[in-house]
């Protein structure tokens, strides 16, 4: 019987992609189609082959154990939004955790509760249909102390598969998990090397991985603002990577520490090959200028090497608890605008009372962007506040690409001067207000000069060619 080769050659080339086409790890096909630093500007991210800017606005922190999860994420797509938050928490009231409980009332740590996870799996398949990328928080610390630790899985006293004894931990941690104390955060190797402890988290963010390795629209951050050892950081990101068998995935760790010039910090900023984006969220509790000026700190020190930066809770709110720090409905308004000027590759409204999550006003704030993108794309332009002179006392900033596009944001009204001697064609200045979202006012400008441009608290001046 004679072969034929090239039919031989195409049958095993197509059962080759069949094999790797239904293996757990991407096909190229997909890799391009996976959230990911965009090719042309590393600072921003790309979905689907293209660049995309992140904005965000929601109730929750944890949206797979609402009930109100399709509708919340149709509101935020409306709004423009595309980018939520999930911690993989379970602490408030009504949430259901990941083990399985026993008729005894304890928990099997070798067991799961599936409507956990199919809840979760909904989640990744919902924002998936609507393009939304979900940045998972694999641990959150306020999980694990306090009133939340009495009911948690991981206590011994709620499980049947350790004592306290055996697992090392106590029965109590009545600290602010700000001061590190909980043990929880010391198995690796490393540190405590708790191989009792450790096994059951492993199996969790096994499982968690499992579901979410299978969409592209995933980032992951290990911790919610940890002030944790940083080979407990390293730990999960080499582990999680490992998880991912070759799948392009891109990590982060999110540092409690409000100043991001601290050496805190370069633990995520100086290693680039572990954390492949950067989340500087805790840097919204910072006002005013400082806010601005810290986080143009970051984008100067990684310019040779750039890597999106994240802010995935912009704090602020009139109800919130820090009003006496101003940090208030005005400020995250003026954050979120800050860091879209600022050149922050997603920026996201934190739940209430501590943010504004999705009302209203956060959702006019989205559309602004929106409509200021069909006129300029933010990767196009970047922060040049040296063509820019502002009055004492008035707080304004800019992004522009010179000569062909200028993006100024009042935070607080004021007259600005606008550096154009360079450029002697006319410009066309359009005003939209962020409050409401829309456009509201056009006009002409002449370059050859420096012009003086009067602005509204709140306001946008849009300026093109």
């Amino acid at each position: 019987m004679q072969i034929d080769m090239k039919k031989l050659l195409l049958f095993c080339y197509i059962m080759i992609l069949f094999i790797f086409g239904c293996s757990h790890s991407t096909t190229p096909w997909k890799r391009e189609r996976q959230i990911k630093p965009y090719l042309k500007n590393r600072s921003y991210w790309q979905y689907k082959g293209k660049p995309v800017l992140l904005l965000g606005a929601t109730d929750n922190d944890n949206l797979f154990q609402n009930g109100n999860l399709q509708t919340h994420l149709d509101s935020l797509k409306k709004a423009g939004g595309n980018v939520i938050r999930n911690t993989m928490s379970d602490r408030d009231p009504g949430n259901m955790h990941a083990f399985y409980l026993n008729t005894d009332g304890k928990y099997d740590l070798n067991k799961w509760n599936d409507i956990y996870w199919q809840c979760f799996e909904n989640l990744l398949k919902l924002t998936w249909e609507r393009d939304i990328i979900v940045q998972i928080e694999v641990w959150d610390r306020f999980d694990h102390s306090r009133d939340p630790w009495k009911k948690d899985p991981f206590n011994p006293a709620n499980n049947i598969n350790y004592s306290f004894e055996e697992s090392r931990l106590d029965s109590v941690y009545p600290l602010h998990p700000g001061q590190n104390v909980q043990p929880f955060f010391f198995t690796v190797p490393e540190l405590d090397n708790n191989i009792v402890l450790l096994k059951y988290q492993q199996l969790f963010v096994e499982k968690l991985l499992s579901l979410s390795l299978k969409y592209d629209n995933v980032l992951y951050c290990i911790d919610n603002e940890t002030s944790g050892k940083e080979d407990w950081a390293i730990y999960w990101a080499d582990y999680i990577r490992s998880c991912a068998e070759g799948k392009d995935i891109y990590i982060t760790e999110m540092w409690d520490n409000w100043d991001v010039k601290s050496m805190t910090h370069k633990r995520t900023i100086d290693n680039p090959d572990r954390y492949g984006f950067i989340d500087i969220s805790q840097n919204s509790q910072i006002t005013g200028i400082d806010n601005w000026e810290n986080a143009q700190y970051v984008f100067n020190y990684t310019k040779m090497n750039p890597r999106p930066v994240n802010s995935t809770k912009i704090y602020g709110s009139d109800s919130g608890s820090w009003l006496n720090r101003g940090i208030t409905t005005e400020h995250a308004v003026n954050t979120f605008f800050r860091n879209i000027l600022g050149g922050f590759a997603s920026s996201r409204f934190h739940r209430p009372p501590s943010g504004l999550g999705l009302s209203d006003l956060s959702a006019n704030c989205i559309k602004t962007v929106r409509n200021i993108e069909t006129i300029i794309r933010l990767w196009d332009v970047a922060p040049k506040m040296d063509l820019l002179k502002v009055e004492e006392n008035d707080e304004v900033y800019m992004s522009a690409k010179e000569g062909e596009y200028y993006l100024i944001y009042f935070a607080t009204s004021g007259t600005v001067h606008l550096d154009l001697s360079k450029h002697g064609n006319d410009f066309a200045l359009r005003w939209i207000d962020v409050e409401e979202g829309e456009w509201r006012g056009k006009a002409k400008i002449a370059g050859g000069s420096v012009v003086d441009i009067e602005g509204e608290s709140g306001s946008v001046a849009v300026i093109s060619k």
